[in-house]
């Protein structure tokens, strides 16, 4: 049996479409939108509706933790268009979505990331892609956990929920031979990001769960450029898939 796993998609359709050659099963663990692009100021929703110079100001912001400020610079640019915020919003990622489900091949094993909008993704996924979020499938013999979201941050990006909702979660799903997680566990060189030079928030649950019930593997994304990209934790190998927006290639396990 051979599974491809994509993480952080961000408008990648192209790489999206191709995902799956040569694999049993796509799995695809969530961040299909792309709000902004960091290596690329010009391309997402942001700079569609607001221009790159205002793209490179709030990456600045929000690069130094400036928070605030770059609340602040998103409010006035928001309150300058003809219509409101999550009206915009909503038509640009139902844009990106309708691309995106599209290129999924069959079948397709998908949940949520942190900037996903999980009210939408029942008008777009075909038949041939199935949304997991705290539920298992049976795949080649394996039992395969999915989780999906993120935790809270300053942020506030659409799909953040409590440490105690996503522990619920986790906890839903028992022993799992491969657990699939946007977020990684909470491991300090599993979270760091050495170009955003900032720690990314882990799930302590995760990272409870790998130590209780000794998966096989642990996979995860979200990290675009991590400290380690995979590491053991007792029995569990732990693997950050990749930034599949900037690599377009997707990780393979076999067995």
């Amino acid at each position: 049996m051979r599974v491809h796993v994509v993480s952080d998609v961000h408008g990648n359709t192209d790489a999206l479409a191709r995902a799956g050659d040569g694999a049993d099963a796509l799995i695809c663990l969530g961040d299909l939108v792309l709000f902004l692009d960091y290596a690329d100021h010009s391309r997402g929703i942001f700079p569609e509706l607001f221009g790159t110079a205002n793209a490179d100001r709030l990456v600045e912001l929000r690069t130094a933790r400036r928070f605030d400020e770059a609340r602040d610079l998103g409010r006035s640019l928001w309150a300058g268009l003809d219509v409101d915020r999550d009206t915009a919003i909503e038509a640009a990622v139902r844009r990106q979505y309708a691309e995106m489900f599209a290129a999924l091949p069959t079948p397709t094993y998908a949940t949520y990331g942190n900037v996903d909008i999980p009210a939408l993704w029942s008008e777009y996924a075909a038949p041939g892609t199935t949304v997991l979020d705290g539920a298992r499938i049976e795949l080649g013999g394996l039992t395969f956990g999915f989780v999906g979201g993120g935790l809270r941050t300053p942020m506030r990006t659409p799909y953040e929920i409590s440490d105690e909702e996503y522990a619920a979660k986790v906890e839903a799903l028992g022993e799992v031979d491969v657990l699939c997680s946007h977020i990684p566990p909470d491991v300090a060189d599993l979270t760091y990001d050495t170009v955003a030079r900032r720690f990314e928030r882990g799930s302590r649950a995760l990272l409870d769960a790998i130590r209780r019930t000794r998966p096989r593997y642990s996979l995860f994304g979200h990290v675009h450029q991590p400290l380690v990209r995979r590491m053991r934790i007792g029995s569990t190998e732990c693997v950050n898939v990749g930034h599949f927006a900037a690599t377009g290639r997707p990780f393979a396990l076999e067995w």
